[in-house]
This record gives C-alpha cells, structure tokens and sequence, in this order.
C-alpha cells in the first residue's frame, strides 16, 4: 500500500526549505481547480488572461510559501484567496468595469458522445444558459458559488480565502444560488 500524500501544509515548508518536489506535489493537486476558478472568475471576456493570473498566483504561492500559517486557514483557501486577489488586480490593472460576460464556454459545451444530434444541440445550449447565468451573477458572489461548487471548499474556507465571517460567505452562496435558479427557470419557461 502507498504511503500517505503528505498534507498540504507539511509541502508548502518543505518547499520553503528548498524541496523542489514538494512545490510540484502541491502544484499538482491544485492546478486544475485553481485555474478552472480563475477562468470562470474573470469570465469568458477576460478568458484570454487566465494563462498569465493563473501563473502569476503560482508565483506569489511559491514566493510566500514561508508566510503560511496553517493554524490560520487550510491550504486551499490560501490559494483560492491569492487567486482571487490576482484577478482582482488583473481587473486593476486593466481599469475595466467588472461586468457580466455572455461569451461561449467550450470546456461546458462539450456534449455526451451518446446524443442524438438534438440533444446535443439542447445540451450546449443549456451549458452555455448555465454559464451565462455564473457569469451574469456580481464577482463576490460568483466567486463564492465557484469555489463553493467546483472547487469543493467548505463555507469555513471560502471565508477565510474572501476574508469575510462564514454567515456572509453562507449569504452571498445563497443569493448566488437564488439568482441562477431564478435566470435558469425564466431560460427553461422562454423554450418551453
């Protein structure tokens, strides 16, 4: 049997301590997630920047790695909170108006190889009304439902990494939710 992966924290200070391998482990459990937040954080318009966010929030996570306090928030929370702060700065620096984007999404447009030709058609229209629905949702909100519902952190995590107390973490996951239940069932009745 293989032995445990070592916890996040324990790689963070072996990377601290010039272990090149423990930042790579760390780099590959959290790369996904983290930059699927990013993308969908600044949006199908701003998709072109996700590339450089996404390496620039690597780069602060490696430079800060002795800064981590694992006694303060988990690993994960860390990181979605140093990510969300360089998309902050990337909308910044490029002096834009955080807006809702109703661009295409291919990553959810993909459709199941066993659809018809219509349902296929049905299915990526119904991706592309969810997508729209996230991204017309305000930034704080959709940042909580993203983290919330792609990348799994606890309400207790999506606090510490928006550096809000729970109950506003819990509220802005609420009224996201309530949002896209309301502009997905007026997207469901208009093709009824």
């Amino acid at each position: 049997m293989e032995p445990e992966p070592a916890d996040d924290a324990a790689l963070l200070r072996a990377h601290a301590a010039g272990d090149p391998q423990a930042f790579a482990r760390l780099y590959d459990r959290y790369d996904r997630a983290c930059f699927q937040f990013i993308r969908r954080l600044l949006g199908a318009a701003h998709g072109e920047a996700a590339e450089d966010v996404h390496q620039e929030t690597w780069i602060a996570i490696s430079r800060s790695a002795g800064a981590f306090d694992p006694t303060r928030s988990s690993f994960a929370a860390w990181l979605f909170s140093i990510a969300r702060n360089k998309v902050f700065d990337h909308f910044r620096r490029q002096r834009v108006a955080i807006l809702a984007s109703a661009q295409d999404d291919a990553a959810l447009a993909v459709p199941d190889p066993g659809q018809t030709p219509l349902e296929q058609v049905q299915s990526r229209e119904l991706a592309q009304e969810i997508v729209n629905a996230v991204e017309a949702l305000p930034l704080e909100q959709r940042g909580v439902f993203v983290m919330f519902a792609q990348a799994g952190l606890s309400l207790e995590e999506i606090a510490q990494a928006t550096g809000v107390a729970v109950e506003t973490a819990k509220s802005r996951l609420r009224y996201a939710r309530a949002k896209l239940r309301q502009s997905l069932a007026g997207e469901r009745s208009a093709h009824v």
